[in-house]
């Protein structure tokens, strides 16, 4: 295995409360339901179309929305922060070999800020899909011209739509339990590897 691709949100970045606060600022706008914090933990093992449902969100508004919820997040980046241990983390792996990539739907513009924040170095390549189901097309496209195969790649992340992915690519994948999906949800798609703790996925890897 020689490259390790991170997902962002809820994976690297502890970045709840500005999404949240995101979405509710848009929720006033279009009439959604508001989140609260609770909220975020009893919809860990719901899919994302029964959180639509849930918060009166249609599905179709998706291209509208994510963009304004970005743009929110751009000008509160001094609010997020890595989750504790992640910057160790990032730098053991990089010590081990391994190339480190992100790969997220969130703006790129933001990550960059947010890694120049934190002074992270460890991180070599930030790639973004623009579609939030579009990130099997951005690792065929990586694949295609890194010249790599499935087996030298492993997906971290935190979501199911993470997993789905890397299933229709054959990437194998790791889930970590701090995101935003509950176990429950991600064992119904088989991940290789579930992690509890940055230290504990070092471990793993090691």
């Amino acid at each position: 295995m020689k490259y390790i691709i991170f997902d962002f949100d809820g994976t690297l970045a502890d970045s709840y409360n500005v999404l949240m606060h995101a979405w509710n600022t848009i929720a006033d706008q279009y009439n959604f339901e508001r989140v609260q914090k609770e909220d975020l933990i009893t919809a860990r093992n719901l899919s994302i179309q029964e959180r639509a449902k849930k918060y009166r969100f249609p599905m179709h508004k998706m291209p509208i929305v994510i963009p304004k919820i970005y743009r929110y997040f751009n000008e509160h980046i001094g609010e997020v922060k890595l989750f504790d241990g992640i910057k160790e983390m990032l730098d053991t792996l990089s010590q081990k070999g391994f190339t480190i990539i992100i790969l997220s739907s969130n703006a790129k513009e933001n990550i960059e800020l947010l890694l120049q924040q934190e002074k992270i170095e460890s991180v070599s390549q930030v790639l973004t899909s623009s579609k939030i189901f579009g990130k099997d097309t951005v690792l065929k496209k990586f694949m295609k011209q890194q010249q790599v195969r499935q087996e030298e790649i492993l997906y971290v992340g935190d979501e199911v739509r993470d997993i789905l992915a890397c299933n229709k690519v054959g990437i194998p994948f790791m889930w970590v339990s701090w995101g935003i999906d509950g176990e429950e949800l991600i064992k119904k798609e088989n991940p290789k590897y579930l992690v509890h703790t940055p230290e504990q996925l070092v471990e793993v890897l090691s």
